[in-house]
């Protein structure tokens, strides 16, 4: 049984010295990209068939709205049921497939990531603006999923489980609860379900839609792939991925590539008796309304969803300010804070209340803004101009409302793209701002007096996915892991305060509005998710 390590590109790169030739690959990717990559005409992929359209759908680059990145096909219905027709003839010989060539395959899928993740990166980053450090860090993750979860599959063999019920001497003429008989051996099997929709996300187009379909395929279902297809599109990247899992040996059929809006694809996806899953990454208003769908019908559907965050950190003054300085800016800024862990409020004991902000400020102020593709770029633009209409509208009801510490401002970047300043605003912790996930940067503040009232204002939302806190003070330390109500916490962690989970260490699972199984990514837990137990006897004769 082979084993398990991470990909940590540009660590390993970083580590052995050779950071220019980390930019210079990923530059040279991009440069080939924009040459040989872009501007196409990408087909829809049912089984072998290549799917054209009516119509197409354009797909433009958030990081100047001139770069067309494709045409791609929009979907219909029709186009929907075709692709589940094919996904559910394609089930029973990848069903019965042995899960060892499952996971080889899937480990084939990690070579071919591997093996083009500059590609992949560049891609990547022109599609939904990420900078090359956080594209490539994506690409790692999927190459991680795809490598852990053939592990997962080989160390559980398949998930079966064996044992034997002996036989008694004594013997009755009727059956009932316990009654004495022959021996029976026992078969614990985990089954798949057949086909699943995979409904996935713009903000990690890669790493999430591949764990996703991972997830679905290395279990024994199939998939019909839908990327986002709708304001924020995510179709290239989508592409790529059923390039490489074709390219590693799954089966025509079993992964199918369906572009379109989601009123058409996604919903009948959702309404199919024929599907029998849906895993998806988005808004908890979405997730909930396919849920709501399903059920409302009284019709059963297996759901794998993670809808979203928001999340806090808490810095208290037993703290190190300058980790949490470091760690709560990273987690908030990042990608815009175009991600469901995003750091978007955070409690700050009121005695280091003044030193936090002020070194907050001075942290932020060094952020640089603009086109990602350029190296000493922090952030880029915002995926669209939806994003960037709601950025002005929450900053205008914080100045309001609060006090507007830093940013708050529209960004000229010189190219056409969504670009905005990193924003840090104090507000009451019952304004509407500490309780909405934004998907902007920008970052919420509120003091505090003790230490159960941060962990009170913490817990007092919907959501529950990831969380962050800093003290050196032991007490406080098990007060806040005992009490925290989220699936991915972190203490003292000078990183990033609440976002980077690492696949095989750090479980990423979503708590009350966040998710619905509590069982997490990159876990041992997460592909019994996408099977169902049966219990099979056998009597000795």
């Amino acid at each position: 049984m082979k084993g398990f390590d991470n990909e940590f590109t540009y660590r390993k790169f970083l580590d052995s010295g050779k950071e220019e030739e980390f930019d210079s690959l990923f530059d040279g990717a991009v440069e080939k990209v924009k040459r040989e990559v872009l501007g196409k005409s990408i087909p829809i992929y049912i089984g072998s068939r290549e799917v054209y359209e009516k119509e197409e759908i354009v797909e433009y680059s958030p990081i100047d709205r001139k770069i067309v990145i494709g045409r791609f096909q929009k979907g219909t219905r029709e186009t929907a049921r075709q692709a589940i027709e094919i996904a559910e003839k394609a089930f029973e010989p990848w069903r019965d497939m042995d899960y060892r060539d499952r996971a080889d395959i899937f480990r084939k899928a990690a070579g071919e990531f591997s093996e083009n993740k500059f590609e992949i990166g560049a891609i990547l980053s022109i599609e939904n603006g990420k900078t090359r450090y956080e594209s490539i860090g994506e690409v790692d993750e999927a190459i991680d999923f795809l490598n852990y979860y053939a592990l997962e599959m080989e160390k559980s063999k398949g998930y079966v489980r064996r044992t034997t019920l002996s036989s008694t001497d004594s013997k009755v003429s009727k059956g009932f609860q316990g009654a004495p008989g022959s021996e029976e051996k026992i078969s614990i099997v985990m089954k798949p379900y057949g086909v699943f929709g995979v409904i996935a996300p713009f903000n990690f187009p890669i790493s999430i839609s591949v764990g996703m379909s991972t997830g679905a395929l290395i279990t024994g279902n199939t998939v019909v792939f839908k990327p986002s297809s709708t304001d924020n599109m995510a179709m290239m990247t989508g592409f790529k991925i059923y390039q490489m899992f074709k390219n590693a040996g799954v089966p025509e059929g079993a992964f199918n590539y369906v572009t379109g809006p989601g009123s058409e694809v996604g919903d009948e996806l959702v309404a199919s008796d024929s599907v029998k899953g849906i895993v998806f990454t988005g808004s908890k208003a979405a997730g909930l309304g396919m849920m709501k769908k399903v059920y409302s019908s009284e019709k059963m559907k297996v759901f794998v969803v993670e809808m979203g965050g928001k999340n806090a950190a808490i810095v208290s003054k037993h703290a190190d300010i300058d980790k949490a300085v470091s760690g709560v800016a990273s987690a908030a800024f990042g990608f815009d804070g175009q991600k469901c862990s995003a750091c978007s409020r955070v409690y700050v004991q009121k005695d280091v209340r003044d030193e936090f902000v002020r070194k907050l400020v001075e942290k932020v102020r060094t952020f640089r803004v603009g086109d990602p593709l350029k190296k000493e770029n922090y952030m880029g633009p915002l995926i669209s101009d939806k994003a960037f209409i709601k950025y002005g509208e929450y900053v205008e009801e914080a100045k309001r409302d609060g006090k507007l510490l830093f940013g708050g401002n529209a960004v000229d970047a010189g190219i056409g793209g969504f670009y905005v300043e990193p924003t840090l605003v104090e507000l009451n912790h019952k304004h509407r701002l500490f309780h909405t996930e934004l998907f902007v940067p920008i970052l919420a503040i509120a003091a505090y007096d003790r230490f159960e009232d941060a962990l009170k204002m913490a817990n007092d939302v919907e959501y529950g996915l990831t969380s962050g806190c800093y003290t050196n003070k032991k007490g406080e330390i098990r007060k806040y892991l005992d009490s925290i109500e989220a699936g991915v916490v972190y203490v003292n962690r000078e990183i990033s305060a609440t976002t980077g989970a690492i696949v095989g260490f750090q479980t990423f699972v979503g708590w009350k509005g966040s998710g619905l199984t509590g069982k997490g990514t990159g876990s041992r837990f997460y592909l019994q998710q996408f099977l169902r137990e049966q219990s099979q006897t056998i009597v000795k004769h």
